[in-house]
Parts: structure tokens; C-alpha cells; sequence
């Protein structure tokens, strides 16, 4: 599962996170728990991923990753408001110092107007929330891969950044 780009970003944010003793939780969307496979694919992870929650339905974002519900009522679930609040959300419900999220749409058929591809990947950490928003092209299964790699390479610059 772990490809070139990915595996470089993954190699890159589990050495950070091991070297400051950190933790990490994931919260997805379109990516509906690659980014969290792929991150146990590496060896001795387990002792900095705490673990992550698959919100692909609406409702969810609020219930499991404490997305506000007035906040998906006002943006919906594809904005760069909603990925820092999963991020965040799930950082603070899995007990754990860095949060990463997905959100977008996959494709192949827009949603809500929302064209297929747009992804807002997100990273929270004690001291900063950072947001990208990415246009991706390809079919569902480039989009999603993209993400993953998206979203691992901007949980590593936040980590970096936060700690040095």
C-alpha cells in the first residue's frame, strides 16, 4: 500500500514523531482509513499513533471527531472550517498531541457543487491549526492516494515547525 510519495512522507512524519515523543490521531473522510493504514504499516508506530476514526457520513464528523453541528450546518463537510475542526476534534478526543484530517470528494460526480477532487487536508497541533486545500485530478482511487500523501507530508511540516 505504501508507494513512493507516501512512503516518504509516512517515513518522514513517524521519524518525527518518534524522535519527539508525540502522538498522533487521525480523523478521515474521503480517504476512509488509508491514512491510518498506511501509518500502521510502519514498524513500531504503535508507540506514537494513538489511532483514528473513520467519519465518512455528515453525522459523524460531529459525533465521533466533535466537528460542531452549527459548523457543518453552515459550511457542510467539505471546507477548510470542517478539516480543522476534525483535526483538531480528533486530537482532543483520542488524547493525543497532533491531529490529521481529510475531507473532500473523491469523485467521480461532484457533491453539493462541489467539484470532484477538492480536498481540504488539515493538521492540528498544541500551538497551530494548518489547512490545505488541494485539487487533485484522476480517478476516485488518485484522489484518495493523494490525499493520504497530502495530508501525511503537512502532519510532518506542522510537527517540524511546532518543535524546532
Amino acid at each position: 500500500m505504501v508507494e513512493d510519495g507516501v512512503g516518504a512522507a509516512v517515513g518522514r512524519l513517524v521519524e518525527l514523531l518518534l524522535e519527539r515523543r508525540v502522538t498522533l490521531a487521525t480523523a478521515e473522510s474521503l480517504t476512509g482509513g488509508m491514512v491510518g493504514a498506511v501509518l500502521t504499516d510502519v514498524p513500531g508506530v504503535s508507540a506514537v499513533y494513538r489511532g483514528g476514526v473513520v467519519v465518512y457520513a455528515t453525522d459523524l464528523k460531529a459525533k465521533l471527531a466533535g466537528v460542531p453541528d452549527e459548523l457543518l450546518a453552515a459550511v457542510g463537510p467539505v471546507h477548510p472550517d470542517t478539516a480543522a475542526a476534525l483535526a483538531s476534534g480528533v486530537r482532543e478526543r483520542l488524547e493525543a498531541d497532533y491531529g490529521l484530517a481529510t475531507t473532500g470528494v473523491a469523485g467521480p460526480d461532484p457533491q453539493a457543487g462541489i467539484e470532484a477532487g477538492t480536498v481540504y487536508v488539515a493538521a492540528a497541533g498544541p500551538h497551530s491549526v494548518q489547512v490545505r486545500k488541494l485539487q487533485l485530478s484522476g480517478d476516485r482511487a488518485a484522489v484518495r492516494r493523494g490525499s493520504v500523501q497530502a495530508v501525511l507530508e503537512l502532519g510532518a511540516t506542522v510537527v517540524a515547525e511546532e518543535l524546532d
